[in-house]
């Protein structure tokens, strides 16, 4: 009964979204109140229904319902109870219903904060976001539904794919999808202005948290997902170019152009038309990324579904937001105004140079991602591209853009002198220059690229700083004055300054992997292999079961010189639901480095073949997407974001019919 109440609420919220999509749009722009205000209680409405819909899928989950085929496909009775959550969101169908779920939480959320919005323009958000939801929830009625029965009811389920029972997997994909979903809200807004045809700083204001809020999100699933695979699918690598990987790095990519531009819009009211395009490309990378994922035009470890109906249907579904909302820009962008001039040497400028390398680069992405595709579609010739097309394209772009930042993030505002930004960099410069000569008197082999790519972390890390140090540490002025002024400094500004490192510390993370170190050799029992700075041992092989699967363990005792530093183990595992053998990777952090090892078969005679890695400063990688994350949520909290515009302000633009053109 629970399920039948689910699969209802479901239909009923897909015509709640129909009413949200219509009535709304109608009230603004025939400049009905009353139609207008039906907005945040329909957006309540479905977001309720949407609820409702999960949470019957979720209970059928938890009390191993088999009488429901996503359920059996997926659950087994004795997995935990975390893995029976995650199993909802662990396949096509309920992946999708955890998608339109975030899509109706963003859409209450902006009907929350509606009250400090134009009434016009909350209603033309609102019906934008009902529209995306009718969209997605039809598509999950008609070809994925998660609540289908079975005649013949099992007594077990085949269990979760073993991969995907990881606690990562249990959190990387809610995390991709309030990224990929929370741009929708940008594109909705960007909807709403051409629509009236006006926009202006307060409009950027309203956007500039969402768009935040969505790359925070979508930084941290990024990094969760190269994390899982790193640990998990015992390659050793963290990132490999895959397809779906460069789906969601497109949309940051873009993300990122559309956050700095908003900033220009807010103080400037400039790039006006700039930043109502990024708002539709972002996410439509965003649309095209599950389009990817769920159309079978692609094999991958992170692909859901490879079903070519839902794949035409999904295309359906960006031909017309995307399609759509590119023809509306065509249409509405030559009547908008341009804002404030700026000299091309300012911060306003420097963002708009950001713009075009990141930009740039999302489109060097993109075409290595489609196409093969498109190649494959015409002529039925099957090529891959893979990481030395994106590190000859997009890995130098990447490059030139980061050497920019930290003079970008130091200029004035309208106009700014170089020269005395030149000045101010001079002691960043010079660590950077120090970092990369000691990086080569001390590390011998590997590219001359890498010396360069960690003195580029350490230019954008000393940059930060320096940008910081130069607002609160004035030559003259009292310590107290001092920490006043830091602690008077806008949490945008702080935000900013760690963003700015985390990447860098991202950047040294990654130069550094080129001095890792590969051993792959077959080790009899207690015969010793030097792994770089490290000796292992093979102390013993043995078999062990677990909740759902058996093993046969590899253990390596771990010295550095004479002393004992613990030990390391990797398996061979095998599932016994779906009898599927997976290779589970030994980690161990030693620093910042980790010693990593990966068991590829053992032998009778008690031999076992292994590769072994030692990835010096490796964590950094990861640390660094943490960092940027966290500058994110440090600019989000600042006073500017979460208060909106004044209700004076807010009245002039309800009486315009909009906002300021």
């Amino acid at each position: 009964m629970i399920v039948e109440f689910g699969h209802f609420a479901m239909i009923l919220a897909f015509t709640t979204a129909l009413v949200q999509t219509v009535l709304p749009m109608w009230g603004a722009v025939a400049r009905d109140p009353a139609l207008a205000a039906m907005a945040r209680y329909a957006a309540f409405l479905t977001f309720g229904l949407v609820v409702l819909a999960y949470a019957a899928l979720t209970w059928a989950y938890i009390s191993s319902d088999f009488s429901v085929v996503n359920v059996v496909m997926n659950s087994h009775s004795t997995k935990p109870l975390m893995y029976k959550i995650s199993g909802v969101w662990s396949n096509h169908e309920g992946s999708m219903l955890l998608w339109v779920l975030i899509l109706v939480v963003f859409a209450a959320l902006v009907a929350i904060r509606g009250g400090a919005m134009p009434a016009r323009l909350l209603a033309s958000v609102l019906s934008v976001q009902g529209a995306i939801a009718a969209a997605f929830l039809l598509f999950v009625i008609l070809t994925s539904n998660p609540f289908l029965r079975l005649a013949e009811i099992p007594a077990e389920g085949q269990g979760l794919n073993p991969i995907l029972e990881d606690p990562g997997l249990a959190i990387h994909p809610p995390l991709l999808y309030l990224g990929y979903v929370g741009f929708s809200v940008a594109f909705s807004f960007a909807v709403g202005a051409l629509v009236h045809g006006r926009i202006d700083a307060i409009w950027a204001r309203f956007v500039r948290p969402w768009t935040l809020l969505a790359w925070i999100f979508l930084t941290l699933g990024i990094a969760m997902g190269s994390y899982w695979a790193y640990y998990e699918l015992g390659w050793g690598g963290w990132w490999f170019w895959d397809p779906v990987e460069n789906a969601s790095l497109m949309p940051w990519l873009m993300g990122t152009a559309l956050l700095h531009s908003t900033v220009v819009m807010e103080k400037r009211e400039a790039l006006k038309v700039w930043t109502i395009l990024l708002s539709i490309l972002t996410f439509s990378l965003s649309l095209l990324g599950t389009f990817l994922v769920r159309s079978g035009v692609i094999t991958s470890v992170h692909s859901f579904a490879s079903d070519p109906a839902r794949g035409i249907f999904i295309l359906g579904i960006l031909t017309l937001f995307i399609g759509g909302g590119l023809v509306l820009f065509a249409w509405r962008a030559p009547a908008l105004k341009q804002g404030g001039l700026f000299a091309p040497v300012s911060r306003e400028g420097a963002l708009v140079v950001n713009n075009l390398f990141l930009a740039t680069s999302a489109v060097a992405v993109l075409v290595g991602t489609l196409y093969p595709l498109v190649l494959e579609t015409l002529n039925g010739n099957k090529i891959s591209v893979g990481a030395p097309y994106f590190n000859l394209t997009a890995v130098p772009i990447f490059v030139a853009l980061l050497v920019f930042v930290p003079f970008g993030q130091s200029l004035a505002w309208k106009r700014g002198d170089l020269l005395a930004v030149g000045q101010r960099l001079l002691a960043a410069f010079g660590l950077a220059v120090l970092a990369m000569i000691a990086t080569f008197s001390v590390v011998r082999g590997g590219p001359v690229a890498a010396p360069l790519g960690l003195g580029l972390g350490v230019w954008l890390i000393a940059g930060s700083a320096s940008d910081v140090l130069y607002r609160c540490c004035r030559r003259g002025l009292p310590l107290r004055t001092m920490i006043e002024r830091a602690l008077g400094m806008p949490r945008s500004a702080w935000g900013t300054a760690l963003a700015h490192a985390g990447m860098g510390i991202t950047v040294i993370g990654i130069s550094a992997t080129v001095w890792g170190i590969e051993t792959l050799a077959i080790v009899s029992p207690h015969e010793s292999l030097a792994v770089g700075p490290y000796t292992v041992t093979l102390e013993q092989s043995f078999k062990r079961t677990g909740q759902g699967f058996r093993e046969d363990v590899v253990r390596f005792a771990v010295k550095e010189g004479d002393q004992a530093k613990g030990t390391i183990e990797s398996s061979k595992r095998i599932h016994t639901g779906r009898e599927m053998p997976t290779t589970e990777a030994g980690i161990v952090t030693y620093g910042l480095g980790q010693l990593y090892a990966s068991v590829n078969d053992t032998l009778p005679d008690g031999k076992v073949s292994i590769r072994f890695y030692w990835k010096p400063l490796v964590t950094l990688i990861w640390a660094g997407a943490l960092v940027m994350a966290l500058g994110g949520a440090l600019s989000l909290a600042d006073r500017r974001l979460r208060i909106g515009a004044s209700a004076k302000a807010r009245k002039a633009v309800d009486l315009q019919g909009g906002s300021k053109a």
